[in-house]
């Protein structure tokens, strides 16, 4: 009789007959990225010794929020380490370096991979895109199907595959359905505008999940994996993106009623911290401290307030851990960018635009970097010159960057950065650079968008007049015969919310590869 027990976020655990299996679970009282991030609800009133009694854990990605040092180093030394193959070697290498005795093993794309001698196996479902490292897990316990979406778009094609190599029954598909990204959270939007980039944000979302869900038929679907919530000073005010009406998260309440409406034929559950479902017979046992919660609660600044109290200590100590930076910061900084400038040709080229950077502390400053098609320089700022993307942030985060503590990636979900951009455009690759830093992860992306297939076309309409275009997006892969809309001369792809002009093929909200749109008669 398998169970599933939900540790909150995009936690859970699976209890089969052979094995125990965590998967992303996400515990440590100092939260996550750079103690900016904290479970919502909480979840430490579990019984950790109980959850952390596992053979397997599987761990999707390296987002804090769902890897996390914090359980790793508590599991017991029998249980082992699953992790998505991904063409770059950072994951692997971080989730190595706290791994200690454990062993360490990684699962190639849709390869079964056996979790006992009783059929039941594991695979990871990797985004199309390898710009993307995330990953779903299909678990297949005692003849029952889980799919754990974790962070992963998964595009429509890829959830059909996965529920026919279930044997064409899901009995358990977990869904994101709040994207917490740095944007529009961190930038410089007036207030309206931010409101409308918010909304955008959150029906994109719900929408993108209606529409995977619908095409994926499982037995029960479930919205989870976030929203966290900001504990420390510095970043409590960003609380805001919480609120059901102007936020830019949506939290699993809100997100069930919305997906209820719309897709009313499905069956919908959200769940809490310690809640317990079987899936054999569907029953679910609510946990008693985490039925006294709501999101939509009006007491939820009393609630915050509470637990920033008691979290204050583990915040202090996990911010302290970057002390200020000493001096040759910019020294440091102009040999890490240096080095990135040469990894590839093709993110230059990409890329194409002055990126300013603004060092708050000691030893600080305002520092330029100009990508071009030619190579990468850096300097002090230009007053002169306009900057395309700027980005504001303590010099303690990224001195630890410099030094390899961090990812860039990691000071950006944080939400301790300010960023602006102008014009007001998604720039992929500058974010992949900075994300993946290394060769080969940036070769696969190169390969991945240059040897497309194109073949595969369809018809789309757009007032009265007809375009042929490719079956599926040069962005991600998404399939646009059932992840698009076609609306005002544009067609826009849910997986990502990229938007391309059906006349020209240009990417109107980001710099992506042309969609090589064709206007027919």
């Amino acid at each position: 009789m398998p169970t599933v027990t939900f540790l909150g976020h995009a936690g859970v655990a699976l209890h089969a007959t052979a094995f125990r299996l965590l998967a992303d679970p996400w515990l440590a009282p100092t939260g996550a990225f750079l103690g900016s991030w904290h479970q919502y609800p909480r979840n430490d009133h579990l019984d950790l010794d109980g959850v952390l009694d596992a053979d397997w854990i599987a761990i999707s990605h390296e987002h804090l929020d769902h890897f996390d040092p914090w359980v790793i180093e508590r599991l017991p030394k029998r249980t082992r380490i699953l992790i998505p193959h991904y063409p770059g070697p950072a994951f692997r290498e971080r989730i190595t370096t706290v791994a200690g005795a454990r062993q360490v093993i990684e699962i190639p794309a849709w390869e079964k991979f056996p979790l006992d001698n009783r059929g039941s196996w594991i695979t990871a479902i990797p985004e199309l895109s390898p710009m993307c490292h995330d990953a779903a897990f299909l678990v297949v316990a005692d003849g029952r199907a889980v799919l754990h979406c974790n962070d992963a778009r998964l595009t429509a094609a890829q959830a059909r595959r996965a529920k026919h190599l279930a044997g064409d029954r899901l009995d358990l598909m977990a869904v994101q359905t709040s994207g917490a990204s740095w944007h529009p959270i961190c930038y410089e939007y007036p207030a309206a505008e931010m409101a409308r980039h918010s909304l955008g944000k959150r029906v994109s979302k719900l929408r993108a999940v209606q529409r995977l869900v619908r095409q994926t038929e499982p037995e029960l679907a479930v919205p989870f994996a976030g929203p966290p919530c900001f504990l420390d000073a510095d970043v409590r005010g960003l609380n805001w993106v919480l609120d059901r009406e102007t936020g830019a998260f949506c939290d699993p309440e809100a997100a069930t009623d919305w997906l209820r409406e719309h897709l009313p034929a499905q069956r919908w559950d959200h769940f809490e911290p310690g809640d317990v479902l079987d899936l054999d017979t569907g029953a679910v046992v609510r946990d008693p401290v985490s039925a006294e919660f709501s999101f939509a609660d009006a007491g939820r600044a009393a609630y915050l307030e509470r637990y920033a109290a008691d979290r204050a200590g583990h915040i202090a100590a996990a911010v302290a851990e970057f002390p200020e930076p000493g001096p040759g910061l910019y020294d440091r900084f102009a040999e890490h960018f240096r080095h990135l400038g040469g990894l590839s040709d093709y993110f230059l080229k990409q890329i194409a635009m002055l990126v300013r950077f603004e060092i708050t502390g000691p030893h600080g400053g305002t520092w330029d970097v100009d990508f071009t098609p030619d190579g990468l320089t850096i300097g002090p700022a230009d007053p002169a010159a306009r900057p395309h993307y700027r980005v504001t942030t303590a010099g303690r985060w990224v001195d630890a960057v410099l030094t390899g503590r961090l990812a860039w990636e990691d000071v950006l979900i944080s939400f301790r950065v300010g960023l602006y951009r102008d014009p007001d455009v998604y720039n992929d690759y500058l974010v992949g650079l900075l994300k993946h830093a290394n060769a080969p992860a940036l070769r696969a992306v190169e390969m991945y968008e240059t040897c497309r297939d194109e073949s595969e076309r369809i018809v789309v309409e757009s007032a009265g007049r007809r375009y042929d275009i490719p079956r599926y997006c040069p962005h991600a892969g998404e399939d646009l015969a059932v992840g698009a809309v076609v609306r005002d001369g544009l067609v826009h792809c849910l997986a990502h919310n990229f938007a391309f002009d059906l006349e020209t093929g240009a990417c109107v909200n980001a710099r992506a590869a042309n969609l090589t749109s064709r206007p027919l008669g």
